[in-house]
């Protein structure tokens, strides 16, 4: 068997192929569209009791303890609502995670022990009202004397494949990358650190957040486990919890009662790519630890500017982005001792390519990232081979930037964006090429490149804001038309993220309302 035909050897790279989408058409997806039977955008359990939180304060001035205040803080930030929308009757939320179509197919849980002031056990957090509700209680009664907390993320496949069917699996995945980023800046924002935790099958996964209880979801849209992050207050690696029994509660809501559509497929690539576990990288060996990057500016975001961040809808054609800029926002994708690479240690496997449009004193056209020095090579072994690989003059370290051809690339990249304006109308835009080699190995990988890609996009979004810019992650592209346009060389490197960043236009016909408006952020922690 040759190289190429192993890499489609496997469901997930099946998968991968089926849901590309071509200038001949679209991956398969619902034919139409009901907006006044939109599932529900919010996962309930009916009959848990609930735990009301605290919104983050408007000043943190020190690391706080580990108690529900501060567990208030981490989930607002991390995965509560920023804003409600309104045009005309429709209202809509914004959440602080972003998330392909606003569709929100990611479940955060909390696992707590030793927390003063909260009941060890397992909680589902319920953005829509920012409370904790108790899905199960320990009843060991052995109070740990260290508080220790744990975050765990599903996915539920339904919402994102009501709108984009089948290729639905893989926004699942870049929101769950958004999502790991997102909680390792809010963990960041109060002194503490957001730790995958290795070494842990999916089947563990479930049984610790109680998705495989089939008696408690019923006809419900079940949930997929994802990760499990520790949240770490010192130094330390993070471990799973023990399994511990408990009184369990709550029924899971259905989202939607008149699903029009099914797609098998899904099913079966989520099936199929359980099988690894968390411990090895795509090539089925350890991963090695990541240098720490002393050279990286320190990039500490704030609370401010999490609760600010929103997806741009339109860009300024003429803004041109000031060349430091750029440069800044590109250091913050290199990983390094900074939210939100410290989730974990995996070597990078996804590099993107800029399309630069309007940048000062940058000429426009084509260049590469490499996130990883080894990365260079194989760009250049796997791209076009009339591209130039000039150095970036000036670029800072660690960057490892190089122009690969001049020119207005403003109309490929709108062609190859699914013809969307917000390509061409930014001042850059990306495709993040990932290493597919080691997929067909370990298909777990498959989750992992786009976990990348999604943190990726998380920092993009962020180092955006920083600089007064707004990004847009975009899921609809032309896979093979994006590889043929770069001179992609066989199977092993595949575009699974395209992004955009410009200064961004607001719709002043939509009306911005308060996340919670029953709720006031408190000026500091309580003491």
């Amino acid at each position: 068997m040759t190289k190429p035909q192993k890499l489609m050897s496997n469901k997930a790279l099946l998968y991968h192929e089926r849901t590309k989408h071509r200038f001949t058409g679209y991956a398969k997806g619902p034919d139409t569209l009901d907006w006044d039977l939109q599932p529900n955008p919010f996962r309930s359990f009916e009959g848990a009791a609930r735990v009301d939180l605290a919104l983050t304060p408007e000043k943190i001035v020190a690391p706080p303890a580990v108690e529900p205040a501060a567990i208030g803080a981490l989930l607002h930030l991390a995965m509560g609502l920023s804003a409600w929308k309104q045009f005309g009757p429709d209202r809509w939320a914004l959440r602080c995670n972003p998330s392909s179509g606003n569709l929100h197919p990611t479940e955060a849980y909390v696992l707590s022990e030793g927390v003063i002031g909260l009941e060890d056990g397992l909680y589902h957090y319920l953005s829509r009202d920012h409370v904790l509700e108790q899905r199960r209680r320990d009843d060991s009664g052995q109070k740990s004397d260290t508080p220790r907390l744990w975050i765990g993320l599903s996915s539920i496949h339904w919402r994102e494949a009501w709108k984009y069917g089948e290729r639905a699996f893989r926004y699942c995945q870049l929101d769950l990358g958004h999502a790991l980023g997102a909680f390792s800046y809010a963990a960041g924002v109060l002194g503490w650190r957001a730790r995958l935790v290795e070494h842990l099958d999916s089947a563990a996964i479930a049984a610790l957040l109680g998705l495989d209880r089939t008696e408690d979801f019923g006809r419900a849209e079940k949930e997929d486990p994802d990760a499990l992050i520790e949240i770490l207050i010192g130094p330390g690696e993070a471990a799973a919890p023990a399994a511990r029994c408990g009184t369990w509660t709550g029924v899971a809501n259905l989202l939607d009662r008149h699903p029009m559509y099914r797609w098998p497929v899904i099913n079966e690539v989520a099936e199929a790519t359980l099988l690894a576990p968390l411990a090895k990288d795509g090539n089925g060996a350890a991963a090695p630890a990541l240098p720490v990057n002393g050279t990286n500016i320190a990039r500490v975001a704030d609370a401010d500017l999490i609760l600010q961040r929103r997806s741009a809808q339109h860009f300024d054609g003429r803004h041109v982005m000031a060349r430091a800029e750029f440069f800044a926002i590109l250091q913050g994708l290199i990983p390094s001792d900074h939210a939100p690479w410290t989730i974990w240690d995996v070597a990078p496997r996804v590099h993107p390519i800029l399309f630069v449009h309007r940048v000062a004193d940058l000429a426009p056209g084509l260049y590469a990232l490499a996130r990883a020095p080894d990365a260079v090579t194989l760009l250049r072994q796997s791209l076009d081979a009339d591209f130039v690989w000039t150095p970036v003059a000036d670029a800072p370290d660690p960057l490892r930037l190089f122009q690969l051809k001049s020119g207005d690339a403003r109309g490929a990249a709108r062609r190859l964006f699914c013809n969307q304006a917000i390509a061409s109308d930014s001042c850059f835009g990306v495709a993040m090429l990932a290493e597919f080699a080691g997929v067909a190995g370990n298909p777990w990988a498959y989750r992992r490149l786009h976990w990348e890609a999604g943190l990726i996009g998380q920092a993009l979004y962020l180092e955006a804001e920083r600089v007064g810019l707004r990004g847009t992650g975009v899921g609809c592209f032309f896979d093979d038309e994006t590889h043929a346009f770069l001179g992609v060389k066989g199977a092993e490197l595949q575009t699974i993220y395209h992004f955009t960043v410009g200064a961004a236009l607001a719709d002043s016909r939509i009306a911005t309302e308060p996340a919670y408006p029953d709720k006031q952020r408190p000026e500091v922690f309580p003491p």
